[in-house]
């Protein structure tokens, strides 16, 4: 049954724009290689209700991602809207990060590569040695204890503690969890965020020391870089590169 508060006018239509947002960020991050398989998942609250949240459903593919296929789903697990189902890891973690962190209105989780190998390290760490990097200074935490899949409540709350009021979490032998306070944002960040993994993995290739930005430095770029509108500008422009392509995913 369609929960009530989906009916309101202007509510819906906010729910509307953001479920073509999220397919569009859905097939994007697929273009660039962020995907895997059916796996990983993108979400997004409702405005103003942090127990409902729009979520990928299992087993779309994300490159044929469109508005129509994303669900609505309840703090329980209860899907509102949409057909198709949610994956369990996928609400565990989503519902637990947007209930214990309302702010974070987009959670992105994703497996990519570059990423994923920082957190397949002992001791991973993204480094101040890249401007790339320097987007995330002082604002990743780290989960560097893997306990298998998110089945259940309390691993999603323990997920949702290890943010640490930071935008970005590695986790242990699995992969990234970035929150925003937009889908735009989001996606900016997990984009950046991969193209510092690789550039800092391509140079501890090298066998030599990495070059590190100072922290005074590191701070005051950062610092330029948040107050940008930089983030929803680059989604916008990738949005109108898939509509010149005539891709479907407002549908």
């Amino acid at each position: 049954m369609l929960d009530g508060r989906l009916t309101d006018p202007a509510l819906r239509a906010q729910i509307d724009q953001a479920k073509i947002d999220l397919a569009a960020a859905l097939r994007l991050a697929n273009r660039f290689g962020f995907s895997e398989g059916i796996c990983n998942h993108f979400s997004y609250a409702v405005p103003g209700h942090s127990d409902l949240f729009l979520l990928n459903p299992y087993a779309r593919h994300w490159a044929e991602m469109r508005a129509s296929d994303i669900l609505v789903v309840d703090a329980e697990g209860q899907v509102l809207e949409g057909s198709g189902k949610a994956e369990l890891s996928a609400f565990w973690i989503h519902s637990r990060v947007h209930v214990n962190h309302p702010a974070a209105r987009a959670v992105f989780h994703v497996h990519m590569p570059w990423a994923t190998t920082l957190t397949s390290i002992e001791s991973g760490r993204l480094l101040p040695c890249s401007q790339n990097a320097l987007r995330f200074w002082n604002d990743v935490s780290y989960d560097d204890d893997y306990n298998g899949l998110a089945g259940d409540k309390a691993e999603g709350d323990r997920i949702a503690g290890t943010l640490n009021g930071k935008r970005v979490v590695f986790m242990a032998n699995h992969g990234v969890t970035v929150v925003a306070e937009s889908i735009g944002r989001a996606f900016d960040d997990v984009y950046y965020l991969e193209r510092a993994c690789e550039l800092q993995v391509k140079a501890m290739q090298t066998g030599r020391p990495l070059k590190l930005v100072s922290d005074n430095v590191a701070g005051n770029v950062k610092a330029a870089l948040d107050a940008h509108p930089y983030a929803e500008d680059h989604f916008i422009a990738l949005k109108r590169l898939m509509d010149r392509e005539g891709q479907d995913y407002a549908a």
